[in-house]
């Protein structure tokens, strides 16, 4: 009888053992999955598509991160922020959305979506509410890029070669730059006077990648408007192109925006753009 007594209180501390063990790494794992966000949504800029992230992306993978590149197709806002939506209502669970660029203006009209927890902009525009890309930049006086733009009958903008070469993407081996060239779409000149409804980083914490060495659009709007963010920002000597020049730094600056964006220092940073 002592026995089955004694293998019996056995069984039961096991059984509780059991029970109890796998809970641990599992609350661990469910508390991790809270305080960061796994998915990346990137938004190319204009004259170019998604491969413009090519470096940045197979870094963020490494990392862990789910990765998807929006293929805008450079036709309107409204067109660039539906296609930007789709890819983000795809996502499981909350989002990162990073702009380069002209992308800038389309994360900060798209970014109001309940999914996306932070901003990343990349030497990039963030106009305010009832702003164009056009009225952000032109403060700031026309760079040699903008000055290479040529629009055709049809109001589809191209860069030049000297513009995409020595402008855009001078801080690249010239293969690099070539085949910058060779992928540039066309882009509708309109949607650049588009002016935004929704001024996403208002609501969402904010992270900035300035260029200091950018040639197409002006430095001194990306410090504007970094500081107007009230982003987190870094500034890199680089050119347009900082996501192929420097993309371990860009990468960085997402992954922190991913660890980050859910803490309770950006809720209250949120708390504190609503009061301004």
């Amino acid at each position: 009888m002592f026995h089955d007594v004694f293998y019996s209180a056995l069984s039961t501390v096991f059984n509780l053992a059991f029970a109890i063990l796998p809970a641990a790494p599992l609350f661990a794992l469910k508390r991790s999955s809270a305080s960061t966000v796994k998915n990346i949504v990137l938004v190319h800029g204009a004259f170019a598509d998604g491969s413009s992230w090519a470096k940045v992306i197979p870094l963020l993978q490494e990392m862990g991160y789910h990765v998807a590149a929006v293929q805008n197709p450079m036709t309107s806002l409204a067109d660039e922020v539906a296609f930007t939506k789709r890819i983000i209502a795809l996502q499981d669970g909350p989002v990162i959305l990073v702009g380069h660029s002209w992308g800038g203006a389309v994360i900060t009209q798209a970014g109001d979506d309940p999914k996306v927890a932070g901003l990343v902009y990349v030497a990039a525009y963030a106009p305010e509410v009832g702003q164009s890309a056009n009225d952000a930049s032109s403060p700031f006086g026309w760079t040699e890029g903008q000055k290479q733009i040529r629009v055709d009958s049809d109001k589809f903008a191209t860069v030049t070669s000297e513009g995409m070469l020595d402008d855009i993407a001078e801080g690249l081996p010239m293969a690099e730059r070539m085949l910058a060239l060779a992928v540039q779409g066309q882009s509708f000149g309109p949607m650049f006077d588009e002016k935004l409804t929704v001024a996403a980083w208002k609501t969402r914490p904010t992270w900035a990648v300035i260029s200091a060495k950018d040639r197409m659009v002006p430095p001194a709007m990306e410090e504007a408007v970094a500081k107007r963010m009230g982003a987190v920002t870094i500034t890199l000597p680089t050119c347009h192109m900082v996501i192929l020049q420097e993309p371990a730094k860009v990468a960085a600056v997402i992954d922190q925006a991913a660890k980050t964006a859910l803490s309770k220092n950006s809720t209250a940073l949120i708390a504190e753009k609503l009061k301004q």
